[in-house]
């Protein structure tokens, strides 16, 4: 699977556009990446987070909901993706108390991929290296950009560039 060489942005004006949106994006990410989504309430992370699951061969859109609540979800089928929601935790205690050291194992031996909503609260959970998905309001519209953070410092361009 390639690495995108650039950034990646989009601009879905609907619920089934940003499904798609994250349908390509799955396909720019290789296997066994944490990927944050980051945007405010109501942006459509979850919409994304299902597109993303779809394209991985994780599951089907239909069957992803938000883990707001549960705070994970686990979808396998050809890949495990865990669908993270950390809005109501509000200490790095709280976050490792529901077993992400485990699912970070995983990430890391290439067996899973993790999504993360609100995952920008906790920067000191994630691995050197992982992606963001942000997701920006425009008007009635969304943009939707991809980027690679590498150490905490985010950059744009050569994504394959591990520094």
């Amino acid at each position: 699977m390639s690495v995108p060489s650039s950034d990646l942005t989009w601009s879905p004006s609907s619920e089934e556009a940003m499904l798609l949106v994250g349908q390509e994006l799955a396909s720019h990410l290789p296997a066994g990446q944490v990927i944050l989504l980051d945007g405010p309430m109501g942006a459509g992370k979850t919409t994304l987070a299902k597109g993303i699951v779809e394209g991985l061969g994780a599951g089907v859109a239909d069957d992803v909901s938000s883990p707001t609540f549960p705070i994970v979800h686990e979808y396998r089928a050809r890949t495990l993706v865990y669908h993270l929601d950390l809005y109501r935790l509000d200490t790095v205690q709280q976050v490792l108390g529901i077993g992400i050291d485990d699912f970070l194992e995983d990430v890391q031996a290439g067996e899973a991929t993790m999504l993360v909503e609100w995952g920008e609260r906790f920067p000191e959970l994630w691995p050197r290296s992982y992606w963001r998905v942000a997701i920006r309001v425009v008007g009635d519209g969304r943009q939707v950009s991809l980027e690679r953070n590498v150490a905490g410092l985010a950059y744009q361009g050569d994504a394959a560039d591990e520094r």
